[in-house]
């Protein structure tokens, strides 16, 4: 599947042009793009995201042979 995302900036002219150039082709679909503001933004579940490491640590000692 193909996905045609249209800016809010080119309106809704553009998305019904794209709709009736795809019309024929099923793995085309066209949508309009409506967010509003990054989601990112609102930091209110703890401030700044933490980034940690996960591998795994490895045994204490030497393991030349």
């Amino acid at each position: 599947m193909i996905y045609c995302v249209v800016p809010p900036e080119l309106g809704e002219d553009a998305y019904r042009r794209l709709v009736e150039h795809y019309r024929d082709n099923p793995n085309v679909k066209v949508i309009m793009d409506r967010r509003h503001g990054e989601r990112r933004t609102d930091r209110s579940a703890g401030g700044a995201r933490q980034t940690r490491d996960r591998r795994r640590r490895r045994a204490p000692g030497s393991f030349d042979i």
